[in-house]
């Protein structure tokens, strides 16, 4: 019975085109990777800043496995908590300008362990409806009412709460969103949340390292404070370079997770090898601003590019750039012929966003070049005006040889 229920389950998501195959990468993360024997241009990484690979970075890690080994051998609460990792939690303090942070394994787990610990039934969660998925799994877990809100529309958020009054609220959002790379309307949902005394909660997993006055992301951008944005989830895995998350706050609010938080509470920690790694990379955040001016640039250029072939972006100046394909199996096939010209760059299909809005998302990182952007905006001008279909491109007409870059398939 279960065998051929597996079976039915796994024919009909063929059948839709939401089938996912996993992409076999040999060797580090990089602007250039191999797959399957050939070396391609990566545009679908979220190592924005080029720091996974970071000579300094892997040395770092590499000597925090000398000195701790390689497994922290315990929760945080039993004997997995090392002098790397209060030493790491204590600078990202600094850095987002709170007063304690506090790791988790995966921004998954924090979020879950945000989310379970601070709501509870009778309690309600206000998520906008482009928000990450580990945010809408954690609201349905907690036990409390789960209310989505229009995409970046605090005018229905704040009707919304209006027929809240007297309940412990909870608004959540990313402040990047991470498939259409716009900023979540930071300011209007802290204003919301002071006038109806609830707590706000943004994961910055995008904006950190990236955006903001020495790279702290989308509420240093946006000039917002503690007080504005209470609960501030990071992850480490992007523009860090290396693995694992954080939540920063209030001393009050990390110690209420330590002893509430059941994914902290009952998980290994993380290697402390890892943790004296990110620290390498968070100096280097830091110390190298040039590293956010690149990705800005690179992300200046490739969208000038795709305006003089005719193809239409969504609204997003971060590294974060997608082209709404619309069908599912189109922006499969797109993906595919751009894989064979050289570049890799991943079909995001439903359920990771709303139907009919299947796209190719390319993202851009500091150890990019201007030719390669150039060359994935020839590659582009090359497919056919049909695989956009009505959302991804308007007038295609222009030829190659009227783009300000040489054209080619080349990776």
């Amino acid at each position: 019975m279960w065998r051929n229920w597996l079976r039915g389950q796994l024919d009909e998501i063929e059948k839709r085109g939401l089938y996912r195959r996993r992409q076999v990468v040999e060797g580090p993360q990089g602007a250039e990777v191999t797959v399957d024997g050939r070396r391609v241009v990566n545009f679908c990484s979220n190592d924005y800043l080029g720091l996974a690979n970071h000579p300094a970075v892997v040395a770092a890690f590499r000597q925090g496995a000398e000195r701790y080994g390689v497994g922290a051998g315990a929760a945080h609460l039993v004997c997995g908590h090392g002098r790397a990792h209060h030493a790491l939690e204590e600078e990202l303090a600094e850095f987002t300008g709170r007063e304690r942070a506090l790791l988790f394994s995966t921004g998954y787990m924090a979020n879950l362990g945000v989310i379970s610990a601070l709501a509870r039934r009778g309690d309600e969660v206000f998520e906008d409806r482009l928000n990450h998925a580990s945010l809408l799994d954690a609201a349905l877990l907690s036990g409390a009412r789960l209310k989505r809100y229009p995409h970046s529309d605090p005018a229905a958020l704040g009707r919304e709460l209006e027929l809240s009054a007297g309940k412990r609220c909870l608004i959540a959002s990313d402040g990047v969103f991470s498939m259409d790379g716009d900023l979540a309307p930071l300011p209007a949902l802290a204003a919301l949340a002071r006038q109806r005394s609830a707590l706000l909660m943004i994961d910055d997993a995008h904006g950190l390292g990236v955006t903001g006055d020495g790279g702290r992301g989308s509420l240093a951008r946006l000039g917002l404070t503690p007080d504005d944005v209470p609960v501030l989830v990071g992850t480490l895995g992007k523009a860090f370079g290396t693995f694992g998350a954080f939540v920063a706050g209030s001393a009050d609010l990390i110690e209420f997770l330590i002893q509430r938080g059941r994914t902290y509470i009952y998980t290994t920690a993380m290697p402390q090898a890892v943790a004296e790694a990110t620290r390498a990379s968070l100096r280097l955040i830091r110390e190298e601003s040039w590293r956010r001016d690149r990705v800005n640039g690179l992300v200046h250029r490739f969208r000038t590019g795709a305006a003089q072939i005719g193809l239409r972006l969504m609204e997003s100046d971060t590294p974060i750039q997608p082209i709404v394909v619309g069908d599912n199996q189109s922006a499969v096939r797109a993906s595919e012929v751009l894989l064979s010209a050289g570049f890799l760059a991943a079909a995001i299909r439903p359920p990771t966003v709303p139907a009919g809005t299947a796209r190719l998302r390319f993202t851009f990182t500091a150890a990019h070049t201007e030719a390669q952007v150039d060359r994935l905006l020839g590659a582009l001008a090359d497919l056919p005006l049909e695989t956009f279909g009505s959302n991804g491109g308007e007038d295609r007409s222009m030829t190659n040889e009227a783009l300000p870059f040489p054209a080619g398939h080349s990776g």
